[in-house]
């Protein structure tokens, strides 16, 4: 298995960056990620708390 550069907290922290009005090119640049890496950290993490990260993360890996 690959492993990430990124752990869950630190995806989420990035995507609620974006949530402040930072443009995603820009802070796609600035962590130097990929467009397509940021949406679909997006579709699985978005709306999560830091603290929800660990919990929703195995719920959503049992359904797989």
């Amino acid at each position: 298995m690959k492993k990430t550069r990124f752990n869950e907290e630190q995806i989420i922290r990035i995507l609620q960056e974006q949530e402040s009005s930072i443009a995603t090119a820009d802070l796609c640049r600035k962590h130097d990620i990929y467009k397509s890496t940021f949406y679909k950290w997006k579709s699985k993490y978005g709306g999560m708390d830091v603290s929800d990260a660990p919990t929703k993360v195995i719920d959503l890996q049992r359904q797989i």
